[in-house]
């Protein structure tokens, strides 16, 4: 009795606790007819909210190297650390506190680079010779003030189980909704060896605010997952009115440490990587693709890796209304056929589709490709094109598509174990939306499983599709 008492007098002061806090609300009460902006805090400064400090920040793995062997990583400050100042610390991680008094230091090289926030230093080093298969911790700074410790692990010589995390488009409200889905990706694959990004990062080439919520969505995953980036056409700079000639971002190669073994005027923009099992191409879909396909061609000839997958921004087959890439189709994709890659990862049309293993021969009149309408011989390759940004188009819908969606925020887990590689396609709340299994059979094109991921697609009615058509009539793409 006693405790009914107590509880129904806690439930009484608790209830009257929160009637005075609604009253004194600005939308409850008397208060509720004073202009709402007249108190409201002013707007966040872009140029104090991502100014850089002393204190590094926009810390980011990559890989300029071999991952069983090394390990590069980036980071700024501002221009109070001058160059010959910054350095990493790195140590085999241990269970307790003591690994620090193993850490070796590596001086870094530095860049200065000057945005529309004002002035700031990049910062790279590479750790190399490694040891495979170990965990490391390691610290970047400038001899005083430091980042904290993190850990990354390097890749093993031999093939092993690995998972990865592929995102298309992150582009637009990248701080406030973007940010869910590379979390949201992590919970599901925590220990994901890398995140490849298929380009459009962010909306302005040149915008720091908008890389700094960009490096801020994904913070400390950054600096213990590597990113294969790749570049899209929003991270090319605009050179004339009309956008018909862009240049590469002054941030791309300060941000990032990649290979510069690709063609002239594409370093760092077109790669390749090896990990375990698994070539990994990155390909630049912005300019040169005769050059590319070339270059492509060489790689590939000379792969021994039994898994491909190649990583660009413009797709082969678009999935978004009133889009085609015909060019880069007649280019690109009799390179894949001959060589039979496994999977191309795509992004810019902010939509889904995925293919299985038919997928439409390019037609051509004279050797001008025209269009995708006479279907191909299976050649063993899985195109997708997704989304994991806000922004969202149209689907042009083809019955080679094998899984599409609008509307729809979604991040990708690709899992490879030995001769078999399990490609999962999840919502923005961790839903699985779309699935299927790959097996490597020897002599012969890859056998396709699909799975259920028995979930309904994510589709617009036809009357929404014709509206967010006029919506985005006249919005840049």
């Amino acid at each position: 009795m006693n405790v009914d008492f107590r509880c129904g007098v806690f439930q009484h002061v608790l209830t009257g606790t929160l009637l005075l806090g609604l009253l004194s609300c600005p939308a409850f009460g008397a208060a509720a007819h004073e202009d709402e902006h007249e108190h409201a805090p002013a707007p966040a400064n872009p140029a104090d909210t991502y100014r850089p400090s002393v204190l590094p920040d926009r810390v980011i793995l990559t890989w300029t190297g071999d991952p069983a062997t090394t390990q590069s990583v980036n980071w700024r400050t501002s221009t109070a650390v001058a160059a010959g100042q910054a350095c990493a610390e790195i140590a085999l991680a241990g269970p307790g506190p003591d690994f620090v008094k193993s850490a070796q230091r590596v001086a870094a090289t530095s860049q200065p680079l000057t945005t529309d926030l004002g002035d700031a230093h990049y910062h790279t080093v590479t750790f190399e010779g490694l040891s495979p298969a170990t965990k490391y911790a390691y610290r970047v700074g400038d001899g005083v003030n430091w980042s904290e410790w993190f850990h990354f692990t390097t890749a093993s010589h031999g093939a092993e189980p690995f998972s990865f995390i592929y995102f298309g488009d992150a582009q637009n409200d990248i701080r406030s909704m973007w940010s869910r889905v590379i979390r949201e990706a992590y919970s599901d694959a925590p220990r994901a060896r890398f995140m490849i990004h298929a380009g459009d990062l962010i909306n302005t080439a040149e915008s720091d605010a908008q890389w700094g919520e960009w490096f801020g969505a994904g913070h400390w995953l950054n600096a213990m997952i590597p990113s294969v980036p790749v570049p899209g056409n929003h991270e090319h700079a605009k050179l004339d009115e009309e956008g018909t000639k862009r240049r590469l971002s002054h941030h791309w190669r300060a941000v990032f440490a990649l290979p510069e073994h690709g063609p002239a005027g594409l370093e760092e923009t077109c790669y390749t990587l090896t990990y375990h099992n698994l070539r990994i191409i990155g390909l630049n879909s912005n300019s040169q693709l005769d050059t590319q396909a070339a270059w492509l061609d060489q790689v590939l000839s000379a792969n021994t890796s039994p898994w491909v997958i190649c990583t660009f921004h413009h797709p082969i087959f678009s999935s978004g209304k009133d889009r085609d890439n015909p060019e880069l189709r007649g280019v690109w994709k009799p390179v894949f056929d001959k060589y039979r890659v496994d999977l191309v990862l795509q992004g810019h049309d902010h939509t889904y589709a995925r293919t299985g293993l038919e997928t439409p021969l390019a037609e051509t009149v004279g050797n001008v490709p025209t269009g995708v309408n006479k279907i191909d011989a299976q050649t063993g390759t899985v195109y997708v094109v997704s989304v994991s940004g806000p922004k969202m188009y149209n689907l042009n819908r083809k019955p080679f598509m094998q899984r599409a969606a609008e509307d729809t925020q979604l991040y990708q887990i690709i899992h490879i174990h030995g001769d078999t590689l399990r490609y999962e396609a999840r919502t923005a709340v961790g839903a699985l939306y779309d699935a299927f299994v790959l097996e490597k059979r020897p002599g012969q094109i890859n056998e396709l499983i699909e799975s259920d991921a028995g979930t309904p697609e994510r589709l617009r009615p036809p009357a929404a599709a014709e509206d967010t058509t006029r919506e985005l009539s006249g919005a840049a793409r």
